[in-house]
């Protein structure tokens, strides 16, 4: 294979693993306010994407997505004593999303991504000068 092919490769896994890391940022903002059905029931929890490094067929170092983790930092907590979740503290525990740092995580991904999409068409565009000069 090619370094121009292994460069496709290890972008296009880039590309892979940045749209898991938007799709989880996505699925923790759409819940930053979900809490559960009753005092007892854990609202949602924060999950954070697992990425590695890994050797592609093409020979390249690319990026593998291992999975995700729950971030286990303290649920947030709002007085709220008319909710079905509240303590008899009146005390609902909210989830421990910050939809900022979402926000920021979800912004560094489409970037990353897009990095990864003009590494791709820089080296297609490499390919079809270097195409063009061997039909001459």
């Amino acid at each position: 294979m090619t370094d121009i092919n292994a460069a496709i490769s290890a972008a296009a896994s880039g590309m892979r693993a940045q749209t898991v890391r938007m799709r989880i940022a996505a699925e923790n903002v759409a819940n930053a306010n979900s809490a559960g059905a009753n005092p007892n029931e854990e609202p949602f929890r924060r999950r954070i994407p697992l990425l590695e490094t890994t050797t592609l067929a093409s020979g390249a170092q690319g990026v593998e997505v291992r999975g995700a983790a729950f971030d286990m930092t303290e649920f947030r907590t709002e007085y709220n004593p008319s909710h079905p979740a509240a303590g008899e503290d009146g005390y609902v525990r909210l989830p421990n999303v910050d939809t900022l740092v979402e926000m920021m995580d979800l912004r560094e991904a489409t970037r990353a991504y897009e990095a990864n999409l003009n590494m791709i068409e820089a080296a297609r565009g490499m390919t079809n000068r270097a195409l063009e000069l061997l039909r001459r």
